[in-house]
């Protein structure tokens, strides 16, 4: 996953992973120009995933 891919279609993906992870807020996933790694790293404690499952999580979206 590279950073156009996160910050491309941002808002769609971020709905969708609200979908599929309830706990997850709008403050979780708030995307700050050039802290795409502090967002990973975040996700990464709140949902217990490593950072491979969720580059591949969020490319599948």
């Amino acid at each position: 996953m590279n950073k156009t891919s996160i910050t491309g279609n941002w808002n769609e993906t971020k709905g969708k992973l609200k979908q599929q992870f309830a706990i997850l807020t709008d403050q979780d996933l708030l995307l700050v120009e050039g802290k795409q790694d502090e967002l990973i790293g975040h996700l990464q404690v709140k949902l217990g995933k490593s950072k491979d499952e969720l580059q591949k999580l969020i490319a599948g979206l």
